[in-house]
């Protein structure tokens, strides 16, 4: 693995700990407040920082997983070169663009 890689799937992995810290731990507070998916969506609606910290939760992931699975589909499988590199980018792409079009229709824009 290359350093810029190995620092991007490192540097990921600190922002999802957090992320995935936060999100939990806001589902937890909320599903003990008895809040529905409905209530939870009119609280998010128009929220800016629930905008910003969710693509940021989706930017990472899109970065941190593809590494990883390039990582293992190197390892376990032949698949190798230019090919494997272009298809994990064109799957964090695809992440990012459907994790960010999720997080904007939860903002409502």
């Amino acid at each position: 693995m290359s350093p810029l890689l190995y620092l991007a799937q490192r540097g990921t992995a600190a922002i999802l700990a957090v992320t995935v810290a936060v999100h939990l731990g806001t589902i937890l507070y909320a599903v003990r407040g008895g809040l529905t998916a409905g209530e939870i969506l009119g609280r998010t609606q128009g929220n800016l920082a629930f905008l910003v910290f969710y693509a940021v939760f989706v930017l990472a992931a899109a970065i941190h997983a593809p590494i990883g699975l390039r990582s293992i589909l190197r390892e376990w499988t032949r698949w190798r070169g230019r090919f494997l590199d272009l298809s994990m980018i064109a799957l964090s792409g695809l992440l990012a663009g459907l994790g960010l079009r999720a997080a904007l229709a939860v903002y409502g824009a």
